[in-house]
């Protein structure tokens, strides 16, 4: 068994795009037009087959109120790995 699929509730879909493609350099699999948003998923450039995340419309009414306790508490939400963090900080701030 493997994780196919993990989803990030997004504000702005295609501002998150932008953000997870040109700033964190993921690259786009799927970008499917759904009426007022679309089934966006990224994946790594590393493992292009690997897990996707899904871009998820943050609407629901859940979504609002999760986010704020998890900001309370200090709670990370999703976590990326990398091989060099400082290297990936210099990158990242340039």
């Amino acid at each position: 068994m493997r994780i196919n699929l993990t989803s990030v509730a997004v504000d702005d879909q295609q501002k998150a795009l932008r953000f997870y493609t040109e700033t964190l350099g993921f690259r786009v699999k799927h970008n499917i037009p759904l009426g007022e948003h679309a089934w966006i998923t990224v994946v790594s450039e590393e493992a292009p087959d690997g897990t996707e995340l899904v871009l998820e419309p943050a609407e629901h009414p859940a979504v609002g109120p999760f986010r704020k306790a998890l900001v309370e508490d200090g709670i990370a939400y999703t976590s990326f790995a990398v091989d060099d963090v400082e290297a990936e900080h210099e990158r990242l701030v340039a």
